[in-house]
């Protein structure tokens, strides 16, 4: 088993450029080897190999004589190899030249990264590392020698690397072994030459997806399109796939920057038709004109396999020029267009588009501090700055590059902010040219360019830069003079030129957060802008009734506010400045005088006022412009004053959610389009005299309507009744075919009929607790693709109008149908209805599923009569996902292996003792999830399961795994939990070579096979067994592992091995109780963040352990043994909690005051602890203190220095007799407990004992008289 991870983790730290370029190699594998050993065998043979895969090998032939120093050549040699590949043998330790070379190998291996396999030929892995038996026969002649200290540590390290034992590989066959190293190193040659930044993150999984569309390997000529903004790493992804499929075709070419190249001059096209014609030919080729290109690439590469990138492509004339179509290029070529316009390759026909995914904010953290610190996460100090950059880049891989590299070595990182953002965004300009600005076809052309989306609700999304882009578009012009910009923003301008009445006509959009300012002159300065097209005001304002000055506690303006602030922020609806919640305690009244009309303009098509806090529009206001209007959280009773009928003849948009109408008169909206009126609960009354052909949407959830007419509203599409307790009746007098989605959830509708709504595509019904029935014709559902019927108690059946006996259809993406009893369902087979899930103690039509025949997902709960639905579950061709639970489930269908299709399943039952063989027929099985208390063995062939991922199994009586488990190629999570039978692991569990989880809970689990070790991807070991003894001495091999807990083991003493595991995060030893000591390079953990030691022997720390730089939690709970800290504790920077109760520690180390970042110190029941540091008030982030002695007599005063302690608890500390005086200062004092100390009422600071300031600590019972109770 071949690993190459030993050397990924050092590569990114070993390079420091912020380019892309990488070192060149003359040679991808350095062997070394003694050649009286193996010359003539295994390394010739394996030299052969390498070079018939086409890997430039160095192998020293030269017969060195004895004596004669190593070559400088020969070191130059290793330097310039990719890869070492050191082949043990029973004479290697013998050869000083050989260990010298090794010397050199391990040197280069630690410095710069380089991947190093050790192949144990004829020695086992343990003689390299401990010079023993023939190992250490052939080392003895150099014992006296001055080297033989660093060849001895040389052995060790490359001993300790993963690599291959012929012995212990396809026993020993020397072909297969040779065969299976090639391909290894094959493989690993070729995912290191990927053309990417090494820094960038994330590209793993864009070019897997992108691979996979390519389909490789099959002959026809296939195109995709990777599409996406500039920035997001279009050209990145396809660097990648083509380094990573260049060795699979005869000719490869990738042609950068067409965009640029083909318009840089009249020669543009021509030239890069020369550059791919040379590139595939091999040879230099001159062309005359473009038409000339075309023709001899037509001739010239149709025969041969070609893998062709285009980057950066923006006009069908350059795909025409370059790669015309399909009968360009031989079968089983592949090209691959970027773009950031999604036109051209729609009409260029790709076979795929890929959209190129943004970075997550995790991925974006690390490689912002990839190239900002040059580390996997922020340095101290600059979390926040981060988190600030990462969420202005928005997960644009180009304006994190350009801000980590512009910022790297900076100290005032802030002072470049606006020189970073003017780089990123000068990028992105070019994108908005030639849009155009008409409304429907602009939005298009913004979409086709990656620069907005369009979601399948119609909601407008827009990329943070792309608005900043914008928004510095609109400052071009009169940069100083923000009166004149045509749309406006920035608070602090807009109050400047309102307050000050520099109000043009040149402004045409605002948006105006009236919190934060004088509302009265903010309005009134509106007046000026005679132009106005889109208003967006949001305003805030108590309830009225809240009297804000009542409160006599208060003696002085600060502590009045601070008071009312507290009261009010439950009445808010947006929380804005403290002065603001004044001026607006009752805010119609205050803002009466104001002529509100001068702000809503005539001129306006869009007005969004958010907490409108008027009952009605403005009388002089005629709005006869006005498109959209939205009015959130208003308290409108009506739109005009007095009942007034002043049609708005353009509106198209209304929203009055959550306002206090209680009629509504369409009347007034006879072209509205989109109307809600969600949340208005006062509603009771839609006043709809005449027909509303142009209203498409509508909702009106939460309100008190009682019944609804579709007929006067035929073109409905989306209709949303929810929560409206008070609704009995759907009144559907005519067709309405184009309504798609209806929600009567929570309603009390009895009975629905879909008759006339036949294209359905979403119903919700759930939870209307009295519907009994829905009457549909068979095939009046043939869209619906949603159905929700959750917690709908008497409803009962289906009914139908038809004369034959209805069939069940194939049912829906989300059919849920749980808590209910149905006699029928009237799905008809020709819907497309793709989903169904069956989730329903009642069985009384579960044999009708069985004609559903694309059912996807089925469901069966607490069944009772297991056995006469058998046969039909193994009928439904297409299940894909499987769930059956229940106690009266005996066995498992014996046909399951019929179930081509499935790739999930999921069995929970307490009667099934064997699984039958046929499941090991299941191709496509990805998860088999098993909880079956009788269930005694898995079947012998279960290996067969090839694309198996996740192996489940619980509460079962396995005691033993099949050997064909490791033959799983694809498994990624094997999970064992409470398998109290199970007695070992199998031997050859090394083989899942892709997993990445084991969990293992068996109290009978003495030991893991040594296997385990070569499972390079395992990422978290959890294994809980009372049994378990020791862990394998090469435990430190799994180099991917994150997560390693041991519960409740009896392990004395862990491997030296364990402090290579350089990407642990979490070592746990919970309730080991016979663990003694950690290996003393624990420090060597550079990335451990949690060390939980709770309830084991542990007497003392090694003092590495103040290493571990990264720490933030310490867990040494109920170490008895445990007296001392190391005195250097304060090096572990990063802790965050520290858990030492229980323990025998007397004096806590001065240094711990220097933990900066420490929020929680736990010390309870420690009764030899005699006091705590003076300096503990340098605790700058404690916010949790429990200490508990018998010994502790006072705090340091220091301890009141803690700003941020919320939580103080001295329970127990009885000879503790008063606290310090400035305790009660303490603002974030919450919790105080001082049960069982010796502190009475007379000796607790004044300040708390003051009920009206600290009124809410709440203290525990103290066994003292007269100690203060609350």
């Amino acid at each position: 088993m071949a690993s190459s991870s030993n050397s990924s983790a050092p590569k990114i730290m070993a390079s420091t450029s912020t380019t892309s370029i990488q070192k060149r190699f003359k040679y991808d594998v350095f062997l070394s080897f003694r050649g009286e050993d193996t010359r003539k065998n295994i390394v010739d043979h394996l030299y052969h190999a390498l070079k018939d895969k086409g890997i430039y090998t160095y192998k020293d032939d030269e017969k060195i004589q004895k004596g004669k120093r190593i070559s400088d050549d020969l070191f130059k040699s290793i330097e310039d190899s990719k890869f070492y590949i050191i082949v043990f043998s029973k004479n290697y330790a013998s050869s000083s030249w050989c260990l010298e070379e090794l010397v050199k190998i391990m040197e280069c291996h630690k410095m710069t990264g380089h991947t190093t396999y050790p192949i144990f030929y004829d020695v086992e892995p343990t003689e390299v590392r401990k010079q023993s038996g023939a190992v250490g026969q052939a080392f003895a002649k150099h014992a006296m020698e001055e080297a033989a200290g660093k060849w001895r540590e040389a052995l060790k390290e490359a001993a300790d690397l993963a690599g291959w034992e012929l012995k212990n590989t396809f026993d020993g066959h020397e072909g297969k072994f040779i065969k299976k190293i090639v391909g290894e190193i094959s493989l690993e040659l070729r995912s290191i030459s990927f053309g990417f930044d090494e820094k960038l993150v994330g590209m793993e999984t864009r070019v897997k997806d992108v691979v996979s569309s390519l389909e490789v390997g099959t002959d026809e000529v296939r195109m995709i399109g990777i599409k996406g903004m500039g920035g997001a790493g279009k050209t990145t992804t396809a660097r990648a796939v083509f380094d990573t499929l260049s060795n699979d075709f005869e000719a490869i070419s990738f042609v950068e920057n067409v965009r640029e190249v083909s318009k840089a001059s009249i020669f543009g096209l021509k030239n890069l038709q020369e550059q791919v014609l040379s590139k595939v030919l091999n040879e230099r080729v001159t062309l005359d004109s473009v038409t000339d290109g075309k023709n001899m690439m037509k001739e010239r590469m149709r025969g041969i396999k070609v893998l062709l990138v285009l980057d950066d492509v923006d006009h069908i004339d350059q795909l025409e020029a370059l790669a015309s179509g399909p009968n360009w290029f031989k079968s089983g070529s592949r090209v691959i267009v970027t773009t950031r316009d999604e036109q051209v390759l729609v009409s260029y026909r790709v076979n795929m588009i890929r959209d190129i995914a943004l970075l997550s904010k995790q991925e974006a953290i690390c490689l912002f501090s990839r190239y900002a610190f040059g580390t996997e996460n922020p340095v101290q100090g600059y979390e926040e700055l981060s988190g600030k950059v990462v969420r202005y880049a928005a997960g644009l891989p180009l304006t994190l590059k350009v801000l980590g590299s512009f910022l790297c070595g900076k100290g005032n990182i802030s002072r470049h902010r606006m020189h970073v953002e003017k780089n990123a965004q000068s990028r992105c300009n070019h994108h908005f040219e030639s849009c155009g600005f008409h409304a429907r076809i602009g939005l298009k052309v913004l979409e086709q360019r990656s620069l907005i989306t369009v979601d399948e609700y119609g909601y407008l999304g827009m990329h943070d830069h792309i608005k900043e882009m914008g928004k510095n578009i609109v400052r071009r012009e009169h940069p100083d003079e923000p009166n004149k910009h045509s749309r406006l923003w920035i608070y602090e301008e807009i109050e400047d030129i309102l307050a000050n009445d520099k109000g043009t006509e040149a402004t045409r959009c605002l948006k105006l957060d009236m919190w934060r300012g004088n509302s009265r002159i903010l309005l009134k300065g509106l007046g000026k802008m005679k132009e106005l097209r889109y208003l967006e005001v949001n305003f805030a304002y108590f309830d009225s009734e809240t009297d804000c000055e009542s409160d006599p506690k208060f003696d002085d303006k600060s502590n009045r506010i601070a008071r009312i602030v507290m009261k009010s922020l439950g009445k808010l609806k947006i929380l804005g400045c403290l002065e603001v919640f004044f001026a607006n305690c009752d805010s119609q009244s205050d803002l009466k005088f104001v002529d509100i009309s001068q702000c809503f303009t005539n001129s306006l098509k869009y007005l969004k006022f958010t907490n409108y806090p008027f009952l009605h529009l403005p009388k002089t206001f005629q709005a006869s412009n006005l498109v959209g209007l939205e009015m959130e959280n208003s308290r409108m009773v009506q739109l005009w004053e007095e009942g007034e009928r002043k049609v708005l003849k353009k509106l198209k948009f209304l929203s009055l959610k959550d306002s206090n109408l209680t009629t509504f008169d369409f009347g007034l909206t006879r072209n509205i389009e989109t109307l809600s009126l969600e949340s208005s609960g006062n509603l009771e009354e839609l006043c709809m005299q005449f027909s509303c052909q142009k209203l498409k949407h509508l909702n009106i959830s939460s309100s008190k309507l009682r019944t609804f007419d579709l007929g006067l509203t035929p073109n409905l599409e989306t209709l949303s009744l929810s929560r409206c307790a008070d609704f009995v009746e759907l009144h559907v007098p005519v067709a309405c075919p184009n309504l798609k989605i209806l929600n009567l959830s929570k309603s009390r509708l009895r009975r629905l009929d879909l008759e006339l709504i036949p294209n359905l595509v979403k119903l919700d019904l759930a939870y209307c607790d009295q519907l009994v029935e829905i009457k549909a014709p068979v095939g009046s559902l043939r869209e619906l693709v949603y159905l929700k019927l959750i917690g709908c108690l008497r409803f009962r059946s289906f009914m139908f109008h038809c004369r034959r006996e209805p069939k069940v259809n194939r049912s829906s993406d989300a059919l849920h149908l749980n808590g209910m009893s149905l006699d029928s369902c009237p799905l008809h087979p020709n819907s497309n209805l793709p989903n169904y899930w069956f989730d329903c103690i009642y069985e009384e039509y579960l044999p009708s599923v069985g004609n559903i025949e694309k059912l996807i997902s089925f469901g069966l709960c607490a069944c009772t009569d297991f056995e006469k639905f058998s046969d039909m579950i193994c009928s439904l061709q297409c299940l894909q996902k499987l769930t059956l639970s229940g106690e009266y489930i005996p066995e498992f269908p014996k046909d399951l292996g019929q179930l081509e299709c499935l790739e999930e399943l999921s069995l929970y039952s307490e009667m099934i003792e064997h699984l039958p063989d046929s499941i090991c027929m299941l191709k496509h099985l990805k998860y088999l999830r098993l909880k079956c208390a009788l269930l005694e063995k898995l079947p012998e062939d279960i290996g067969q399961l090839e694309c198996l991922e996740e192996l489940y199994l619980s509460s079962t009586m396995i005691k033993h795994l099949p050997d064909s488990i490791c033959m799983l190629k694809h498994l990624k999570y094997l999970k064992l939990v409470d398998c109290a039978l199970l007695e070992k692991l199998p031997g050859d569990l090394g083989r899942l070579e892709c997993l990445e989880e084991l969990r293992v809970m068996s109290e009978k689990i003495e030991y893991l096979p040594d296997s385990i070790c070569m499972l390079k991807r395992l990422k978290l070991l959890d294994v809980h067994s009372s049994c378990l003894g020791k862990l394998p001495e090469d435990i430190g091999q799994l180099e991917s592992l994150e997560r390693l807990t041991l519960w409740e083991t009896t392990i004395k003493h862990l491997p030296d091995s364990i402090c290579m595991l350089k990407r642990l995060k979490s070592l746990a030893l919970d309730r080991s109780a016979l663990l003694e000591k950690l290996p003393e390079d624990i420090g060597r953990l550079g990335c451990l963040e949690e060390l939980c030691l709770s309830s084991t022997k542990i007497k003392h720390l090694p003092d590495s352990i103040s290493m571990l730089k990264h720490l933030k939690s310490l867990n040494l709970d109920r170490c008895a043994l445990l007296e001392k800290l190391p005195e250097d504790i304060g090096r572990l920077e990063c802790l965050e909690e520290l858990y030492l109760s229980s323990t025998k520690i007397k004096h806590l180390p001065d240094s711990i005051c220097m933990l900066k970042h420490l929020k929680g110190l736990i010390l309870f029941h420690c009764d030899l602890l005699e006091k705590l540091p003076e300096d503990l008030g340098q605790l700058e982030c404690l916010e949790r203190l429990h200490v508990s002695s018998k010994k502790i007599e006072f705090l340091p005063d220091s301890i009141c220095l803690l700003k941020h302690l919320n939580y103080l608890n001295l329970e127990g500390c009885a000879l503790l007799e008063k606290l310090p005086e400035d305790l009660g200062k303490s603002e974030c004092l919450k919790d105080l407990v001082i049960k069982n100390t010796g502190i009475i009422r007379g000796h607790l600071p004044e300040r708390l004992i003051v009920a009206e300031l600290f009124s809410h600590l709440p203290w525990r019972k103290n066994y003292n008289p007269g100690c203060t109770l609350a």
